[in-house]
């Protein structure tokens, strides 16, 4: 397959004596071939011609995988030197570990410590006599005495890893270093301005470098999707794979009912094995081999598979004993201090490893991620909290009084008579008691919390974005409460789990994930497309509605192509609306990126139809998706607070009302943000890609009112404090000033555009569920021909006239350029 690229290679004559202008040639090569991209060298000799610019380095950069990779951890850690420090800490951190344990096995006379004998320079030991620090370390001899083979073998390794820490953080450097030159000089960023620049402007001016410099020769201009492909093509293969349940995460134990294991050590060893280890199916970084291209090798592949997962098992079955050891030893470390302070911070939540790959979107970068679990963590965190074992809640009073009066009185012993604390044990059985007070206040209930959990499922839906069907209406249950335990999981929970890491990670590795093998080749044959200037990438990320998408979750005005059979069988179907809501997500964090046109139909078909359902809101709102849209996230309050609710009312108070003007305008204008700006989630200028910015410009919503009036919603509940967000508009907006800014509009638009598309998802379930037929779309009369989306009137204009003069329903019109992605190679 030959293609043509414009490169700066010139031909060299033998005779040409004139000089070349180093700024200005540029030329085309014969025909290049797949493997060798270099022209024909039997007709004549070339050479690169290298333009003055410092710029010119970074032209046709091998491994753009790595390089983009680089550049955004570069971006979010605010630089050389802050990474420089993270690692040095890092290896400080290793060495003190391997180096203070040592001293605690072979230094310390522990039977001096504890009084059980005399120190050697001291005749006798009784009651009054002082131990000094240095009565307690052995001598020279004795502490050889004490190096015990194992011990040494031990220190020996641990000392061999620590050194190859050394070598890849050198090595490490060395790349950041030209990652630092190239933000310096390619880009124009310094490090110091790197926490007040958002990851979308380092992301334009990328492809503004590319244009200049064709870091990637196979495509002249890299859109948003091609560079998120690049760093995040691994991590969209294992989110699809988690989503298709090709990972075995889930098992049922006795007692202990569905468990769901995902450590850091385990996904290390399948990130390993499966992307980008030295047996892995990938021949680098951005091609699969072509072997698992073929059907004809599936069982070849799976047996070479599962072997390698059997070994790779059997390897950290051996050194199982040495990593649990420095995992004891480091979490010790880590946590006692933690623990010491704050004793009830392992009853606190977090969310789990797994919950971070089912929650995560496609194409969602990690603060991306992170922005969206912080904004529902307290939510989650509420709803965790109303739930509460009575039985428990017995016991932990109880035993709460029990150990509190005992702290008192060895404090109020403590403060008469400080001799108290001489008594053998005393400081430990206070120290004891004051724990068991903490652990027992985790398990005893606020009784000021309101037992809503149907509410505050919803408002953690609206920043999350995923929750499975049954879920809904059941958030009450206990079954609902423990599955959404996995995904929010204790802090104590997250320390045994890694805890135990070593362990079960070869058991699974051995006796589950190697029969998997054929599902993993399968998977990697099925949905592998190759890319134009990218590579092989999972189809999954491609956010094709049309190919990955379900018919339950698309708008009514796209369910006409299901009787043309345009949407792919069950097997190729994402659970959960992942694809949409991905393309969703990214189109608000991309406002500048222009999607193909199936994914451009689906965009502009779900404001289209939020448009219809605001026009009928006046007459149908029990019935109207938005209304349940907005009813929703306004009275969990969704993380929005009540100025993002105030911005929605004037379309549940319905027509007539007059808002107040000054509040629309603070409501687009750039947000306010906590800390520095680098971590924010999407673009920062103006109104985002989803149906708010549809729903506004409609007449009944023009404008926004004015949040005082908040409280008189005719339609739906009274925001409740005890259900306000964590990130509410500051107290100034009850004021005449309203110049304060609002929430992230961001994410008040993808909060209520995640909450419009599962409400239509509900209806569509509802309806095929009470008829007993697959999801139908509306009568033809209500609808443009299929494919005739044209004459677009969705920005609050009026629609055309049929030319029987009745109101013709809103169609969908491509009006601007869409991406060009070609494809090389279908699954």
């Amino acid at each position: 397959m030959s293609q043509n690229f414009q490169t700066n290679y010139q031909p060299l004559g033998g005779n040409d004596t004139t000089g070349v202008d180093q700024d200005s040639h540029s030329v085309n090569t014969d025909r290049e071939r797949e493997d060798d991209l270099s022209p024909d060298t039997h007709s004549s000799m070339v050479f690169h011609v290298v333009p003055k610019s410092c710029k010119s380095r970074w032209n046709h950069i091998e491994d753009l995988d790595t390089f983009f990779q680089r550049v955004y951890h570069y971006h979010q850690n605010y630089g050389l030197l802050c990474m420089v420090l993270q690692y040095i800490s890092e290896l400080g951190q290793y060495a003190f570990v391997i180096v203070f344990s040592t001293v605690l096995f072979t230094c310390i006379d522990y039977d001096i410590l504890f009084r059980d004998k005399a120190p050697p320079n001291a005749p006798e030991l009784n009651f009054t006599s002082k131990i000094h620090i240095s009565d307690v370390f052995r001598s020279h001899d004795d502490v050889l005495k004490h190096f015990t083979p194992l011990l040494v073998f031990i220190i020996v390794i641990a000392s061999i890893i620590w050194l190859v820490r050394i070598v890849y953080v050198i090595f490490t450097f060395c790349h950041f270093w030209e990652v630092k030159l190239f933000f310096n000089n390619a880009l124009g960023i310094h490090d110091s301005d790197l926490g007040n620049i958002t990851w979308e402007e380092v992301q334009q001016r990328l492809m503004e470098v590319q244009v200049e410099q064709r870091m990637c020769i196979h495509k002249e201009v890299l859109t948003e999707l091609d560079i998120y492909h690049r760093i995040l093509r691994f991590n969209n293969y294992f989110i699809a794979m988690v989503n298709k349940n090709i990972m075995p995460l889930k098992y049922e134990v006795p007692f202990f009912g569905e468990i769901v294991v995902l450590t850091k050590g385990m996904r290390f060893n399948i990130d390993m094995l499966l992307f980008w280890g030295p047996f892995s199916p990938f021949k680098n970084n951005w091609h699969l081999n072509d072997e698992y291209k073929r059907a004809e090798n599936r069982q070849k592949l799976a047996e070479e598979l599962s072997n390698k997962i059997f070994i790779v098992g059997i390897i950290n079955l051996i050194f199982c004993p040495l990593v649990f050891l420095f995992q004891v030893l480091y979490t010790f470390f880590y946590y006692a201090e933690s623990i010491k302070r704050e004793p009830g911070s392992l009853g606190s939540r977090r969310w789990s490893d797994y919950g971070r790959v089912y929650l995560r979107h496609f194409n969602e970068l990690e603060h991306e991620l992170s922005a969206r679990l912080c904004r529902g963590y307290k939510a989650a965190t509420q709803y965790m909290n109303i739930f509460s074992s009575p039985v428990m809640a017995i016991l932990a009073r109880h035993f709460s009084f029990v150990f509190g009066a005992v702290v008192a009185v060895v404090a109020g012993l403590t403060l008469w008579d400080e001799d108290v604390l001489l008594v053998e044990h005393m400081i430990t059985v206070g120290s004891l008691f004051a724990l068991g007070v903490g652990i027992c206040a985790v398990f005893i209930p606020d009784e000021n919390l309101v037992f809503c959990p149907e509410l505050l499922m919803r408002r953690v839906l609206s920043e999350v974005h995923y929750i499975p069907d049954h879920w809904r209406e059941k958030a009450h249950t206990s079954k609902v409460r423990q599955e959404f335990s996995q995904l929010f999981q204790y802090r104590l929970t997250y320390v045994l789990e890694d805890l135990v890491s070593p362990i079960i990670t070869p058991l699974i590795f051995i006796f589950k994930l190697r029969y998997r093998a054929l599902e993993i080749v399968d998977f990697f044959r099925n949905f592998t497309v190759e890319v134009v200037g990218v590579g092989d990438v999972c189809s999954f990320a491609q956010m094709d509605v049309r190919q990955h998408g379900s018919p339950t979750w698309q708008p009514e005005v796209l369910l006409e192509d299901i009787e043309q059979g345009e949407f792919n069988k069950q097997d190729t179907k994402t659970d959960g609306g992942k694809t949409e809501l991905s393309l969703l997500h990214f189109t608000m964090t991309n406002p500048k990126w222009k999607p193909p046109q199936e994914s451009s139909a689906f965009i502009t078909a779900l404001k289209t139809q939020a448009q219809r359902d605001v026009n009928t809101l006046p007459t149908l709102q029990e019935e109207n998706v938005v209304y349940s849209s907005l009813n929703s996230i306004s009275c969990g309050a969704g993380g929005l607070g009540v100025g993002g609710v105030s911005m929605f009312s004037p379309w549940m108070r319905g027509p007539g009302y007059q808002p107040n003007m000054l509040f629309q305008q603070s409501c687009w204008s750039p947000r306010s943000y906590r800390g520095n700006i680098s971590h924010v989630e999407g673009s920062i200028h103006g109104p985002t890609g989803g149906i708010l910015s549809s729903i506004q410009q409609h007449p009944m919503g023009q404008s926004s009112i004015d949040p005082i009036e908040t409280s008189n919603i005719t339609s739906g509940p009274v925001i409740d404090p005890v259900l306000a967000p964590s990130s509410t508009v500051p107290s100034a907006i009850w004021n005449t000033n309203l110049t304060t800014m609002p929430p992230d509009l961001t994410a008040i638009d993808m909060s209520l555009s995640t909450m419009y598309l599962h409400e239509i998802h509900h209806r569509h379930r509802h309806r095929a569920t009470y008829t007993d037929n697959p999801v139908q779309p509306p009568r033809p009369s209500t609808l443009p021909p299929s494919g005739a989306f044209q004459n677009v009137s969705f920005v609050g204009q009026p629609s055309n006239m049929q030319p029987g003069g009745g109101n013709n329903t809103p169609t969908v019109s491509f009006q601007r350029a869409q991406e060009n992605t070609p494809l090389l190679a279908e699954p």
